[in-house]
């Protein structure tokens, strides 16, 4: 079998976000944050199975994709820690937080639309992890806002990865019997 990403590479991503996100704990539960990068990149791992592109870029960015955004780290660190390719990457999935909240989404998605696809990949991977259960204290308002959300990844982002489109489509739908 040939790989198109380097297990070393993932394992120094990894342990890197590990240390990184030390002590944060995933929303609404009680398991550590760590869960939810591994969850991203085993759908990018399961999209790299049937698509061509550049793995290493997919999984590392699925990897450290919150790391800007959820941690003390930098851009200029992540540069020098894994290449300008992959902080391009993590920065165009980091929410702008000098933005209006309505705003922050469509920002992030023009900005990811300018990254090579296997960024847009990790867009859709996330989304398609964060769309289980609602956590308990969310309203109907948000449930719907966030399910509406998913749509519009979808629809900007659909190009990037037909494999994970089509798992994202299908988690949008199923979504919908939390909105009661």
């Amino acid at each position: 079998m040939n790989l198109n990403w380097s297990q070393d590479n993932y394992i120094k991503a990894y342990k890197y976000a590990a240390t990184a996100h030390q002590g944060q704990l995933y929303p609404g539960m009680k398991i550590p944050y760590i869960m939810h990068l591994s969850f991203v990149s085993m759908e990018i791992i399961g999209a790299l199975s049937v698509e061509q592109c550049n793995g290493d870029l997919a999984v590392q960015c699925a990897i450290l994709h919150d790391i800007i955004e959820d941690t003390d780290v930098t851009f200029g660190q992540l540069e020098a820690e894994f290449g300008l390719s992959v902080a391009n990457g993590v920065q165009a999935l980091t929410k702008d937080n000098n933005l209006p909240k309505h705003l922050q989404m469509s920002d992030s998605l023009q900005r990811i639309k300018e990254q090579p696809a296997e960024v847009w990949m990790v867009k859709l991977a996330d989304r398609i992890t964060n769309l289980q259960a609602p956590p308990h204290y969310w309203k109907r308002d948000k449930i719907i806002q966030y399910r509406e959300e998913a749509i519009c990844i979808y629809e900007t982002l659909k190009d990037g990865s037909q494999f994970l489109a089509s798992r994202l489509a299908s988690k949008i739908e199923n979504y919908k019997i939390y909105i009661q």
